[in-house]
C-alpha cells in the first residue's frame, strides 16, 4: 500500500488545507473528538490530520487526569475552556467521554456520576451545536488480538515508550468491560446534533485515510475535489454496527 497510501494521503491533506482555509475565512468553529480503545490509532490519525495545517488555527487537546480542584468543578468545565473559537479547528484526543469509558470501567467515578454523564452529554453537545460549533465524533475500534499485538509492539519500540501507561496494561484484561461500556456510550450519546462515526481501525493506514475522507465531507468548502469514501471502514453508528462486524465484540 506504500506509494498508493502516500498519494491518497497527500490528496486528502490538500483537501484538509482547503477546508481549513474555509473554516478560517468563514469563522467556522469545528470540534473533532477522537475516542476509541487503547492503541486504536488516535495519535497517528491526529498527526496526519494536522501535519500540513496552519498551527495557529488548529489545536490538539489531550488533557491529563483532573487536578484536586478540577474534580470539584462541573464535569464539563475543564473541557469547555478548550472549545474552538471562530476560525479554529480543535481536536480532542480523548474527551469528556473518558467518563463513559476508562473512568467507568476502572471505577474512577461513581455509578451516579456515570449515569448523570450519560443523561447530560447529549444535552451539552446539542448546546454546543446550537451555539455554532460543528461537533464531529469518531470512535476507533480494534479487535482483542490486534490490541494485544499493538501493546506488545509498544514495549519493543523505544520510540513508543511514552505511550505506555498503567491503564494500558489493564486494557486487555478489561476488554469485555470496555466493549460493554462502548456499546452503551454509543447508544445513549449518539444524536442528530453530534452523531457518532465508528471506525474499523484494524489497519492503521486504511483507517487514517477513511477518517480524513469522511472528515472533509462534513463541511462544504470551495474547490473541493472528489475523493473515495470508505464506508466499509467508517460509518454512521447504528445498532447494526454491534452485530455486523464493524465493532469488535
Amino acid at each position: 500500500m506504500g506509494k498508493k497510501y502516500e498519494e491518497q494521503l497527500r490528496h486528502l491533506q490538500i483537501e484538509l488545507v482547503k477546508l481549513q482555509r474555509h473554516v478560517i475565512s468563514q469563522g467556522k468553529k469545528v470540534l473533532i473528538i477522537l475516542e476509541g480503545r487503547d492503541t486504536a490509532g488516535k495519535d497517528g490519525t491526529i498527526k496526519r490530520i494536522t501535519e500540513h495545517l496552519s498551527p495557529r488555527d488548529i489545536r490538539v487537546v489531550a488533557l491529563p487526569k483532573p487536578s484536586d480542584v478540577e474534580t470539584t468543578q462541573w464535569y464539563f468545565q475543564r473541557y469547555a475552556a478548550h472549545l474552538p473559537a471562530a476560525g479554529e479547528i480543535v481536536l480532542f484526543n480523548r474527551s469528556w467521554y473518558n467518563r463513559a469509558g476508562v473512568e467507568h470501567v476502572m471505577g474512577f467515578c461513581t455509578d451516579h456520576e456515570y449515569h448523570d454523564f450519560l443523561r447530560a452529554v447529549p444535552v451539552f453537545e446539542t448546546m454546543l451545536a446550537q451555539s455554532g460549533i460543528i461537533v464531529i465524533k469518531y470512535y476507533l475500534d480494534i479487535s482483542r488480538k490486534e490490541q494485544q499485538k499493538r501493546l506488545a509492539d509498544r514495549h519493543k519500540d523505544p520510540l513508543k515508550q511514552w505511550k505506555i501507561s498503567p491503564i494500558d496494561e489493564k486494557a486487555l484484561h478489561h476488554f469485555d468491560d470496555y466493549t460493554k461500556a462502548r456499546n452503551r456510550m454509543l447508544r445513549e450519546t449518539d444524536s442528530a446534533a453530534a452523531p457518532w462515526m465508528v471506525v474499523r481501525a484494524g489497519d492503521k493506514k486504511t483507517a487514517r485515510l477513511a477518517i480524513i475522507a469522511d472528515l472533509i465531507t462534513r463541511i462544504d468548502y470551495k474547490d473541493a475535489e472528489k475523493h473515495e469514501l470508505h464506508e466499509d471502514i467508517v460509518c454512521r453508528f447504528d445498532e447494526a454496527c454491534l452485530t455486523n462486524g464493524m465493532l469488535a465484540s
